[in-house]
């Protein structure tokens, strides 16, 4: 979703960044993030205007889902 290599998510893990610094600091962002559907702590993602929180909630989303074995290509209806 960030296009961060693992080598960049490794330097992170033991970096003081913050979510937000993770986030904008992100390399490239993938489009098909905004196909990412549904309800994260009882909010719909895509009805979230900031676009700093939805890409957060986004990626919660995508954790939340992929922790219950679902796929990527059945969380947004395509391969991202």
């Amino acid at each position: 979703m960030t296009g961060y290599s693992p080598e960049q998510l490794e330097d992170l893990l033991i970096s003081d960044a913050t979510y937000g610094e993770f986030l904008s600091g992100a390399p490239g962002m993938n489009p098909a993030r905004l196909d990412v559907r549904g309800k994260v702590c009882g909010v719909q993602v895509e009805t979230i205007e900031d676009p700093m929180m939805r890409d957060l909630r986004i990626l919660d989303k995508l954790v939340d889902e992929l922790a219950k074995g679902w796929t990527i290509e059945k969380i947004t209806g395509k391969r991202i």
